[in-house]
């Protein structure tokens, strides 16, 4: 594996560590994306991780592009040979309630599983998941991987609607909707809590190599934590 760093803009470069898809390597994208911002504090803009890369905005007047990229190329290249990460995922919990009510998939993702109802949700409840990449929408969180169980693939023609905190499997992935939009993912929950908001800092709860867990919560209580029916 070879870490490729390149420019992208006068303002922005990408390292690319890979072409596989592994929570290993997300988890040391994300660890690397906390050196960087450590290392050169107060002169980068933003850093967007994803599964394989990582973007870095920075200020062009106080960085100098040829340190960075070299800076960036050895410590990206030391840190996928070593096993020891420089900083430790946070691990977030979500309540989910887990109900056809709130859940249209849920019954007939079971049954094409030869599961029961109660069985999906201890399986996808007992899972702990990694954020692998946040995008398609504010706070929307791709978190990997689903139990092979319980894998399922997105409907063919995605609903015009997925109410705001539906709780959805797409293949090896899951995800929460943090808010209504169009989608195709199999909904087998809903989760009250607000994974957004402009106001708050950070925004979101979570960032990429955090680890996320959902508890099965009952109707009473999502109702009390602000759920909808």
């Amino acid at each position: 594996m070879k870490v490729e760093v390149s420019r992208v803009s006068e303002t922005s470069l990408i390292i690319y560590f890979g072409n596989s898809i592994d929570l290993k390597l997300i988890e040391k994208i994300a660890a690397f994306s906390h050196a960087v911002q450590d290392k050169y504090q107060g002169k980068i803009v933003e850093v967007i991780p994803s599964y394989t890369s990582l973007l870095i905005e920075y200020h062009p007047l106080h960085v100098d592009i040829e340190e960075l990229t070299q800076w960036c190329q050895k410590q990206a290249d030391k840190m996928l040979k070593s096993n020891v990460l420089s900083s430790s995922p946070k691990v977030v919990t979500f309540p989910v309630y887990y109900h056809p009510e709130v859940a249209p998939d849920l019954e007939h993702l079971a049954q094409a599983r030869n599961l029961s109802v109660e069985q999906v949700i201890e399986i996808h409840s007992q899972t702990e998941y990694t954020v692998c990449a946040i995008g398609f929408a504010p706070g929307f969180a791709f978190l990997g991987s689903v139990d092979s169980r319980i894998a399922t693939p997105r409907h063919i023609e995605p609903r015009l609607k997925v109410a705001k905190g539906s709780v959805g499997i797409a293949d090896e992935q899951t995800a929460i909707y943090p808010l209504e939009t169009p989608g195709g993912w199999q909904v087998i929950g809903n989760c009250p809590s607000d994974l957004f908001n402009f106001n708050h800092d950070p925004m979101m709860p979570f960032e990429v190599g955090d680890k996320i867990r959902f508890e099965s919560i009952t109707r009473d209580e999502f109702l009390q934590l602000g759920g909808v029916i």
